[in-house]
Protein backbone atom coordinates (compact mmCIF):
# COMPACT_ATOMS: atom_id res chain seq x y z
CA UNK A 1 0.00 0.00 0.00
CA UNK A 2 1.06 3.38 -0.60
CA UNK A 3 0.13 5.79 1.59
CA UNK A 4 0.95 10.00 2.37
CA UNK A 5 1.69 10.69 5.89
CA UNK A 6 1.90 14.27 7.25
CA UNK A 7 4.09 14.21 10.27
CA UNK A 8 3.80 17.83 12.78
CA UNK A 9 6.00 17.05 15.43
CA UNK A 10 4.49 19.71 17.25
CA UNK A 11 6.17 21.31 20.38
CA UNK A 12 8.04 20.12 23.48
CA UNK A 13 8.59 16.16 23.39
CA UNK A 14 6.36 16.10 20.29
CA UNK A 15 9.19 15.56 18.21
CA UNK A 16 11.41 12.75 19.94
CA UNK A 17 8.00 10.41 20.42
CA UNK A 18 7.08 11.09 16.68
CA UNK A 19 10.34 10.02 15.56
CA UNK A 20 10.11 6.66 17.14
CA UNK A 21 6.48 5.88 15.34
CA UNK A 22 8.38 7.10 12.28
CA UNK A 23 11.16 4.29 12.98
CA UNK A 24 8.06 1.74 13.31
CA UNK A 25 6.49 2.76 10.29
CA UNK A 26 9.58 2.28 8.55
CA UNK A 27 10.21 -0.98 9.83
CA UNK A 28 6.63 -1.91 8.89
CA UNK A 29 7.44 -0.71 5.01
CA UNK A 30 10.20 -3.19 5.36
CA UNK A 31 8.71 -6.16 6.26
CA UNK A 32 5.51 -5.81 4.70
CA UNK A 33 7.06 -3.65 1.68
CA UNK A 34 4.78 -1.01 1.93
CA UNK A 35 5.33 2.34 0.61
CA UNK A 36 5.26 5.53 2.71
CA UNK A 37 5.71 9.47 1.92
CA UNK A 38 5.93 11.46 4.88
CA UNK A 39 6.22 15.51 4.86
CA UNK A 40 6.90 17.60 8.01
CA UNK A 41 5.20 20.67 8.85
CA UNK A 42 5.07 22.65 11.91
CA UNK A 43 2.25 23.39 14.16
CA UNK A 44 1.91 24.61 17.79
CA UNK A 45 4.07 27.65 19.57
CA UNK A 46 7.12 26.57 17.08
CA UNK A 47 4.82 27.49 14.21
CA UNK A 48 3.89 30.77 16.46
CA UNK A 49 7.65 31.20 17.01
CA UNK A 50 8.10 30.97 12.83
CA UNK A 51 4.97 32.78 11.84
CA UNK A 52 2.72 33.86 14.51
CA UNK A 53 0.22 31.34 13.08
CA UNK A 54 -0.44 28.12 15.39
CA UNK A 55 -1.84 26.58 11.97
CA UNK A 56 0.05 27.91 9.03
CA UNK A 57 -1.83 27.49 5.57
CA UNK A 58 0.99 25.47 4.29
CA UNK A 59 0.43 22.60 7.26
CA UNK A 60 -3.22 22.68 6.89
CA UNK A 61 -3.04 21.93 2.98
CA UNK A 62 -0.40 19.55 3.70
CA UNK A 63 -2.99 17.53 5.89
CA UNK A 64 -5.66 17.93 3.74
CA UNK A 65 -3.41 16.55 0.82
CA UNK A 66 -1.95 13.81 2.84
CA UNK A 67 -3.86 10.39 3.67
CA UNK A 68 -2.92 10.89 6.79
CA UNK A 69 -1.71 12.48 9.81
CA UNK A 70 0.86 11.42 12.46
CA UNK A 71 1.03 14.20 15.27
CA UNK A 72 3.52 14.77 18.27
CA UNK A 73 2.49 17.10 20.99
CA UNK A 74 1.30 20.47 21.56
CA UNK A 75 1.77 23.50 24.32
CA UNK A 76 4.63 25.41 25.76
CA UNK A 77 4.70 27.12 29.17
CA UNK A 78 5.31 30.88 28.31
CA UNK A 79 1.62 30.42 26.50
CA UNK A 80 0.34 28.06 29.54
CA UNK A 81 1.26 31.01 31.93
CA UNK A 82 0.12 33.85 30.09
CA UNK A 83 -3.35 34.28 30.34
CA UNK A 84 -3.62 37.68 28.16
CA UNK A 85 -2.08 35.62 25.54
CA UNK A 86 -4.37 36.11 22.38
CA UNK A 87 -2.48 33.47 20.05
CA UNK A 88 -2.41 29.91 21.57
CA UNK A 89 -0.58 26.30 20.56
CA UNK A 90 -3.87 25.10 21.39
CA UNK A 91 -5.75 26.79 18.98
CA UNK A 92 -4.01 25.37 16.24
CA UNK A 93 -4.85 21.71 16.85
CA UNK A 94 -8.17 23.28 17.26
CA UNK A 95 -8.77 24.67 14.21
CA UNK A 96 -6.86 21.49 12.82
CA UNK A 97 -9.69 19.09 13.90
CA UNK A 98 -12.58 21.73 12.51
CA UNK A 99 -10.75 22.04 9.38
CA UNK A 100 -10.30 18.61 8.53
CA UNK A 101 -13.68 17.39 9.54
CA UNK A 102 -12.11 15.31 12.36
CA UNK A 103 -15.65 14.85 14.17
CA UNK A 104 -14.36 11.49 16.41
CA UNK A 105 -11.93 11.44 19.11
CA UNK A 106 -11.24 7.87 19.29
CA UNK A 107 -9.59 6.63 23.11
CA UNK A 108 -8.41 3.20 23.74
CA UNK A 109 -7.97 2.23 27.65
CA UNK A 110 -6.52 -0.86 27.96
CA UNK A 111 -4.16 -2.32 31.26
CA UNK A 112 -0.84 -4.09 30.03
CA UNK A 113 -0.43 -7.06 32.69
CA UNK A 114 2.91 -6.59 32.84
CA UNK A 115 1.87 -2.88 34.50
CA UNK A 116 -0.63 -3.68 36.82
CA UNK A 117 1.93 -3.17 39.22
CA UNK A 118 2.62 0.53 38.05
CA UNK A 119 -1.38 1.59 38.70
CA UNK A 120 -1.97 3.85 41.73
CA UNK A 121 -5.25 1.64 41.70
CA UNK A 122 -5.18 -1.69 43.17
CA UNK A 123 -4.52 -4.97 40.59
CA UNK A 124 -7.88 -6.61 41.81
CA UNK A 125 -9.97 -3.42 40.53
CA UNK A 126 -7.84 -2.69 36.93
CA UNK A 127 -6.87 -6.37 36.02
CA UNK A 128 -8.94 -7.10 32.33
CA UNK A 129 -9.75 -3.12 31.87
CA UNK A 130 -10.77 -2.80 27.87
CA UNK A 131 -12.81 0.00 26.92
CA UNK A 132 -12.85 2.53 24.19
CA UNK A 133 -14.14 6.25 24.45
CA UNK A 134 -15.58 7.85 21.67
CA UNK A 135 -15.45 11.87 22.12
CA UNK A 136 -17.37 14.01 19.83
CA UNK A 137 -14.64 16.51 18.74
CA UNK A 138 -15.93 19.89 16.91
CA UNK A 139 -18.67 20.39 18.44
CA UNK A 140 -19.85 21.54 22.51
CA UNK A 141 -18.61 24.41 24.74
CA UNK A 142 -15.09 24.39 23.29
CA UNK A 143 -16.23 25.66 19.72
CA UNK A 144 -19.51 27.79 20.99
CA UNK A 145 -19.75 31.28 20.63
CA UNK A 146 -17.58 33.11 23.73
CA UNK A 147 -17.97 36.30 25.57
CA UNK A 148 -16.24 38.32 27.66
CA UNK A 149 -17.74 41.65 28.91
CA UNK A 150 -16.03 44.91 28.24
CA UNK A 151 -14.65 45.44 32.05
CA UNK A 152 -13.41 41.55 32.15
CA UNK A 153 -15.75 40.53 34.65
CA UNK A 154 -18.16 38.21 32.87
CA UNK A 155 -17.33 35.76 30.84
CA UNK A 156 -19.66 32.72 28.81
CA UNK A 157 -18.88 29.62 26.39
CA UNK A 158 -21.84 28.53 25.07
CA UNK A 159 -22.22 24.33 24.49
CA UNK A 160 -24.24 23.83 21.41
CA UNK A 161 -24.83 20.70 19.81
CA UNK A 162 -26.97 19.62 16.57
CA UNK A 163 -28.85 16.09 15.73
CA UNK A 164 -26.67 16.09 12.59
CA UNK A 165 -23.15 16.51 14.99
CA UNK A 166 -24.75 14.28 17.80
CA UNK A 167 -25.91 11.43 15.06
CA UNK A 168 -22.53 10.72 13.07
CA UNK A 169 -20.46 9.56 16.02
CA UNK A 170 -23.11 7.85 17.77
CA UNK A 171 -23.48 5.51 14.81
CA UNK A 172 -19.72 4.60 15.06
CA UNK A 173 -19.21 4.19 18.49
CA UNK A 174 -22.42 2.02 18.35
CA UNK A 175 -20.74 -0.16 15.15
CA UNK A 176 -17.34 -0.57 17.27
CA UNK A 177 -19.56 -2.08 20.33
CA UNK A 178 -21.06 -4.34 17.74
CA UNK A 179 -17.57 -5.68 17.02
CA UNK A 180 -16.31 -5.72 21.04
CA UNK A 181 -18.95 -7.13 24.33
CA UNK A 182 -21.94 -5.20 22.88
CA UNK A 183 -22.34 -2.91 25.44
CA UNK A 184 -22.42 0.94 25.11
CA UNK A 185 -22.35 3.96 27.68
CA UNK A 186 -24.09 7.37 26.93
CA UNK A 187 -21.93 10.08 29.31
CA UNK A 188 -23.77 13.57 30.10
CA UNK A 189 -25.34 15.45 32.27
CA UNK A 190 -28.82 15.36 31.43
CA UNK A 191 -30.30 16.25 34.76
CA UNK A 192 -28.96 19.64 34.07
CA UNK A 193 -28.11 20.22 30.86
CA UNK A 194 -30.53 20.63 27.67
CA UNK A 195 -27.80 19.56 24.81
CA UNK A 196 -27.38 16.31 26.96
CA UNK A 197 -31.19 15.92 26.75
CA UNK A 198 -30.76 16.11 23.28
CA UNK A 199 -27.92 13.86 23.23
CA UNK A 200 -29.85 11.52 25.24
CA UNK A 201 -32.78 11.78 22.88
CA UNK A 202 -30.68 11.13 19.86
CA UNK A 203 -28.74 8.24 21.31
CA UNK A 204 -32.08 6.62 22.39
CA UNK A 205 -33.42 6.57 19.10
CA UNK A 206 -30.37 5.37 17.10
CA UNK A 207 -30.20 2.93 19.72
CA UNK A 208 -33.38 0.73 18.41
CA UNK A 209 -30.76 0.31 14.61
CA UNK A 210 -28.74 -1.52 16.89
CA UNK A 211 -30.59 -4.18 18.83
CA UNK A 212 -27.65 -6.22 20.20
CA UNK A 213 -25.61 -3.49 21.90
CA UNK A 214 -27.01 -2.68 25.67
CA UNK A 215 -27.58 0.63 25.97
CA UNK A 216 -26.73 2.30 29.63
CA UNK A 217 -26.43 6.01 30.79
CA UNK A 218 -24.52 7.55 33.31
CA UNK A 219 -24.06 11.19 34.33
CA UNK A 220 -20.48 12.28 33.83
CA UNK A 221 -19.65 12.80 37.94
CA UNK A 222 -21.12 9.35 37.97
CA UNK A 223 -18.69 7.73 35.46
CA UNK A 224 -15.91 9.80 36.66
CA UNK A 225 -16.07 8.01 40.16
CA UNK A 226 -17.26 4.50 38.21
CA UNK A 227 -13.95 4.39 36.24
CA UNK A 228 -11.82 4.48 38.75
CA UNK A 229 -14.53 2.09 41.37
CA UNK A 230 -14.82 -0.43 38.52
CA UNK A 231 -13.03 0.26 35.08
CA UNK A 232 -13.87 -3.12 34.02
CA UNK A 233 -17.94 -2.48 33.54
CA UNK A 234 -17.55 -0.42 30.56
CA UNK A 235 -16.91 -1.36 26.85
CA UNK A 236 -17.64 1.15 24.63
CA UNK A 237 -18.32 4.96 26.00
CA UNK A 238 -19.57 7.67 23.85
CA UNK A 239 -19.67 11.43 25.28
CA UNK A 240 -19.35 15.07 23.95
CA UNK A 241 -16.15 16.86 23.77
CA UNK A 242 -15.20 18.30 27.35
CA UNK A 243 -16.99 15.25 28.93
CA UNK A 244 -14.67 13.40 26.86
CA UNK A 245 -11.54 15.75 27.39
CA UNK A 246 -11.74 15.15 30.99
CA UNK A 247 -12.67 11.84 31.22
CA UNK A 248 -10.12 10.12 28.70
CA UNK A 249 -7.18 11.42 31.05
CA UNK A 250 -8.97 10.09 34.06
CA UNK A 251 -8.88 6.56 32.18
CA UNK A 252 -5.07 7.14 31.56
CA UNK A 253 -3.61 6.75 34.99
CA UNK A 254 -5.47 3.52 35.49
CA UNK A 255 -2.51 1.67 33.23
CA UNK A 256 -0.21 3.48 35.40
CA UNK A 257 1.11 6.23 32.65
CA UNK A 258 -0.25 8.34 30.46
CA UNK A 259 2.66 7.86 27.87
CA UNK A 260 0.90 4.73 26.75
CA UNK A 261 -2.40 5.94 25.64
CA UNK A 262 -2.45 6.50 21.69
CA UNK A 263 -5.69 7.76 20.19
CA UNK A 264 -7.16 8.40 17.10
CA UNK A 265 -9.35 11.33 15.44
CA UNK A 266 -11.27 10.43 12.04
CA UNK A 267 -13.51 12.32 10.00
CA UNK A 268 -15.36 11.69 6.85
CA UNK A 269 -12.18 12.16 4.48
CA UNK A 270 -9.48 12.80 7.07
CA UNK A 271 -7.87 11.13 9.64
CA UNK A 272 -5.21 12.12 12.61
CA UNK A 273 -3.08 9.95 15.16
CA UNK A 274 -1.71 10.97 18.14
CA UNK A 275 -0.61 10.47 21.59
CA UNK A 276 -3.08 11.48 24.29
CA UNK A 277 0.06 12.67 27.04
CA UNK A 278 0.85 16.72 26.74
CA UNK A 279 3.96 18.43 25.19
CA UNK A 280 6.10 17.50 28.14
CA UNK A 281 8.29 20.54 27.89
CA UNK A 282 10.04 19.46 31.33
CA UNK A 283 11.38 16.03 29.45
CA UNK A 284 12.61 17.97 26.14
CA UNK A 285 16.06 16.95 24.74
CA UNK A 286 16.58 14.32 27.40
CA UNK A 287 15.56 11.48 25.85
CA UNK A 288 13.36 10.38 29.30
CA UNK A 289 9.84 10.65 27.25
CA UNK A 290 7.83 7.21 26.61
CA UNK A 291 7.31 7.02 22.77
CA UNK A 292 4.64 4.30 23.11
CA UNK A 293 1.68 6.04 23.14
CA UNK A 294 2.74 7.48 19.72
CA UNK A 295 3.94 4.01 18.54
CA UNK A 296 0.42 2.52 18.88
CA UNK A 297 -0.89 6.04 17.17
CA UNK A 298 0.82 4.64 14.36
CA UNK A 299 -0.90 1.19 14.75
CA UNK A 300 -3.82 2.67 15.21
CA UNK A 301 -3.13 4.39 11.52
CA UNK A 302 -2.52 1.40 10.12
CA UNK A 303 -5.48 -0.31 11.07
CA UNK A 304 -7.73 2.27 9.71
CA UNK A 305 -6.35 1.55 6.86
CA UNK A 306 -7.51 -1.65 6.76
CA UNK A 307 -3.53 -3.05 7.57
CA UNK A 308 -4.64 -5.00 10.67
CA UNK A 309 -1.79 -7.44 10.64
CA UNK A 310 0.60 -4.81 9.99
CA UNK A 311 -1.04 -3.00 13.18
CA UNK A 312 -0.47 -6.03 15.35
CA UNK A 313 3.34 -6.47 14.46
CA UNK A 314 3.72 -3.03 16.22
CA UNK A 315 1.76 -4.05 19.29
CA UNK A 316 3.30 -7.34 19.55
CA UNK A 317 6.57 -5.94 19.39
CA UNK A 318 5.27 -3.17 22.20
CA UNK A 319 3.93 -6.34 24.16
CA UNK A 320 7.62 -7.17 24.47
CA UNK A 321 9.36 -4.20 24.88
CA UNK A 322 6.96 -3.96 28.35
CA UNK A 323 7.82 -7.65 29.11
CA UNK A 324 11.44 -7.49 28.61
CA UNK A 325 11.71 -4.06 30.54
CA UNK A 326 13.09 -1.97 28.15
CA UNK A 327 10.88 1.20 29.19
CA UNK A 328 11.33 4.46 29.88
CA UNK A 329 11.80 5.52 33.24
CA UNK A 330 8.10 7.11 33.95
CA UNK A 331 7.01 3.11 34.10
CA UNK A 332 10.54 1.98 35.63
CA UNK A 333 12.19 4.77 37.70
CA UNK A 334 15.76 2.51 37.57
CA UNK A 335 15.76 2.16 33.88
CA UNK A 336 18.79 2.68 31.65
CA UNK A 337 16.85 2.40 28.47
CA UNK A 338 15.74 5.84 27.04
CA UNK A 339 12.68 7.31 24.43
CA UNK A 340 15.24 6.41 21.55
CA UNK A 341 16.61 2.92 22.92
CA UNK A 342 13.07 2.11 23.14
CA UNK A 343 11.53 2.82 19.84
CA UNK A 344 14.96 1.10 18.68
CA UNK A 345 13.71 -2.03 19.93
CA UNK A 346 10.23 -1.50 19.19
CA UNK A 347 11.05 -1.43 15.32
CA UNK A 348 13.88 -3.99 15.57
CA UNK A 349 11.39 -5.86 16.64
CA UNK A 350 8.92 -5.36 13.89
CA UNK A 351 11.41 -6.42 11.45
CA UNK A 352 12.64 -9.24 13.33
CA UNK A 353 10.27 -12.18 13.22
CA UNK A 354 11.95 -14.04 16.01
CA UNK A 355 10.41 -14.71 19.17
CA UNK A 356 12.85 -14.38 21.93
CA UNK A 357 15.31 -11.28 20.91
CA UNK A 358 17.90 -9.82 23.58
CA UNK A 359 18.78 -6.04 23.70
CA UNK A 360 22.88 -5.76 24.48
CA UNK A 361 22.77 -3.90 27.37
CA UNK A 362 26.32 -2.47 26.61
CA UNK A 363 25.13 -1.15 23.57
CA UNK A 364 22.22 0.59 24.47
CA UNK A 365 24.25 2.47 27.33
CA UNK A 366 26.19 3.98 24.07
CA UNK A 367 22.79 4.85 21.98
CA UNK A 368 22.98 1.77 20.04
CA UNK A 369 20.50 -0.70 19.68
CA UNK A 370 21.57 -4.06 18.69
CA UNK A 371 20.02 -7.41 18.51
CA UNK A 372 21.53 -10.25 19.69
Amino acid sequence: MNLKIALLPGDGIGPEVLDQAVKCLQAVEETFHHTFIYKEAAVGAIAIDRSGNPLPEDTLNLCKEADAVLFGAIGDPKYDNDPTAKVRPEQGLLKLRKELGLFANIRPVKVFPTLLANSPLKTEIISGTDFIIYRELTGGIYFGEKKLNEEGTIASDLCEYSEKEISRIAHLAFKASKNRSKKLTLVDKANVLESSRLWRKVVSKISESYPEVELDYLFVDNAAMQIILNPRQFDVILTENMFGDIISDEGSVIGGSIGLLASASVGEKNALFEPIHGSYPQAKGKNIANPIASILSAAMLLEHFGLFEEAMSVREAVDKSLKKGIVTPDLNAKSQYGTHQVGDYIADNIVDEEDDLNMNDENIGLGKSTII
